[in-house]
């Protein structure tokens, strides 16, 4: 079977539960008003009863010597002018003096409910079956001039009228009901239709698979979630964004205001002004991220905001395996070209069948590789910053740049807790920098030396060129972004990488006029934490 779609459902519940509350209160409605009715007509009996009871014309009837005579013509006209269905008159020993009916006059009151005016002498109102058939009467005792009892007034609705009046009133009920119906099932429909548009035309289950969809992908993506509303109450936050803010999971932050958990964010800016935010850099709790933020909106509403975030470390963790990719990629080209290059000679000797000299370029070149190797590996025992080096020397060959590893450098292995990424990433912008310093040059005046030494108490490094050095007046600020001694854009990223590098491993750097005539950086960093 199809399933019932969400309009239909919500127009039938609708439907029907106004439908029940019109009956309900229709009913009760017709209840509260019939109990009013009798009500009415029972005291408007009892008034009539007990008015008749103090007529003086009704006590001289009593004395007279037919009774009937006098009362019967009395009884007819209060009967006819009130509207009652009957009013009797008895004596006091319930004998009928008067009645509508004339031939039941002498005969004794039939209900059996005179016992409290003649006896009592109270003035009541009863329920009780009589001549005519079950009807609402009003009871009232007649008393002389000496306080005696001498008869009772009996004033009564028969039932079956009540109900006609019920019945009348109940015909404009039904109607009202009608109509309440009518009303309360063409407002479901435009409820129902309303609801369906607000939820975009989606059913129940589609609503829920969104849902558990939308918590899945934001739980699988690694960059922090927050979103909040437009009171700035936080409303969703993944798991990445417990881990990126330093909260333990069990900390519950739904419902709390973004300011209590991150005093410093411009979310509630977001919310005034609908300004996206993208790629803005921020601190939590001690930590460097990249925040994008943006408004959440129902058509021209805003009715929320949403930021996203990730650790800056793991971005310059990419960055850095990104360059240190393209580091070994132009190391390698630069080492397959010279390589060509080497083979093209032995081709063209061979062709001139000069095998002596054939021979004696390969002896050469393996002798000098063999000796870098060796040189290198036998200072430097750390394969990154070994692999590293290599890869500088193959490219300064290629770029006629004679490249220097001091003599006395010297590094058995770096300790685990340093990040070899960081020493990867300072050797590699260091050296960049320094063969662009000196590229312009002659071939003759193109040097670079690099220097790594470890002392037991930490690690240093040195960089440097041969080329104009850096100005006096960017000397302080060559650390700072975008700041950069070449005349390119996009540049001035590497020195503050370096700066950053040497920070997180809890090093120094200084910078001083080399023995080369350039630049001279010369970075220390303590092997056993961040110095005190």
């Amino acid at each position: 079977m199809k399933p019932v779609t969400l309009q239909s459902r919500i127009f039938s519940y609708g439907a029907l539960f106004v439908s029940v509350i019109a009956v309900i209160i229709g009913l009760s409605f017709y209840y509260t008003m019939s109990q009013g009715i009798e009500q009415q007509i029972g005291e408007r009996a009892l008034s009539i009863a007990m008015t008749t009871a103090d007529r003086p014309d009704i006590r001289a009837g009593f004395e007279h010597d037919n009774p009937t005579e006098v009362l019967q013509p009395i009884a007819e006209a209060i009967r006819l002018k009130t509207g009652a269905e009957y009013v009797v008159i008895g004596n006091n020993e319930g004998i009928r003096y008067a009645h509508p009916v004339p031939e039941r006059i002498g005969k004794k009151m039939v209900g059996d409910d005179n016992e409290r005016a003649l006896i009592l002498g109270e003035s009541y109102l009863s329920e009780a079956t009589g001549s005519l058939g079950p009807a609402l009467r009003g009871k009232a005792p007649v008393f002389n001039e000496q306080g005696q009892i001498i008869g009772v007034i009996s004033v009564g609705f028969l039932t079956t009228d009540i109900s006609s009046m019920f019945f009348q009133y109940a015909d404009n009920i039904l109607y009202i009901v009608l109509i309440a119906i009518i009303l309360g099932v063409i407002g479901s429909s435009i409820l129902a239709r309303n609801i369906k548009k607000e939820l975009f035309d989606l059913e129940p289950a589609e609503i829920a698979n969104l849902f558990t969809g939308r918590n899945a992908l934001i739980e699988s993506v690694r960059e922090g979630i927050i979103m909040v509303d437009a009171e700035g109450l936080i409303t969703t936050v993944n798991a990445a964004a417990y881990e990126a803010l330093s909260f333990p999971r069990q900390t519950e932050l739904i419902g709390r205001s973004i300011r209590d958990v991150l005093p410093n964010t411009l979310l509630p800016n977001v919310l005034e002004t609908g300004e996206r935010h993208l790629d803005r850099p921020m601190e939590i709790h001690g930590k460097k991220v990249i925040v994008n933020r943006i408004p959440i909106r129902v058509g021209h509403q805003i009715v929320g905001a949403v930021s996203t975030f990730r650790l800056q470390s793991d971005i310059d963790q990419l960055t850095m395996e990104l360059s240190q990719v393209k580091r070994y990629t132009e190391a390698l080209r630069a080492q397959t070209h010279e390589y060509n290059n080497f083979l093209y000679t032995i081709s063209g000797l061979i062709q001139l069948h000069s095998y002596e000299e054939a021979l004696h370029l390969i002896h050469d070149e393996t002798s000098e590789h063999q000796s870098l190797i060796q040189f290198v590996t036998k200072r430097l025992r750390d394969p990154f910053l070994g692999g590293i080096v290599i890869g500088f020397f193959n490219r300064a060959k290629e770029l006629k740049i004679r490249f220097l590893l001091d003599e006395d450098s010297s590094l058995q292995e770096l300790p685990e807790h340093l990040e070899k990424n960081h020493f990867v990433s300072i050797i590699g912008n260091l050296v960049t920098n320094a063969f662009e310093a000196v590229e312009s040059f002659s071939e003759d005046r193109r040097m670079v030396r690099i220097f790594i030494s470890d002392n037991g108490e930490e690690i240093l490094l040195e960089v440097e060129d041969s080329g104009l050095g850096i100005a006096a007046d960017v000397l302080n600020a060559v650390f700072q972004v975008k700041i950069s001694t070449k005349d390119y854009e996009d540049r001035g990223y590497g020195l503050l990488k370096v700066a950053e590098n040497v920070k997180d491993l809890g090093g120094s750097i200084t910078l001083e006029k080399g023995d080369l005539g350039g630049a001279l950086f010369i970075i220390s960093i303590p092997k056993r934490g961040h110095f005190s």
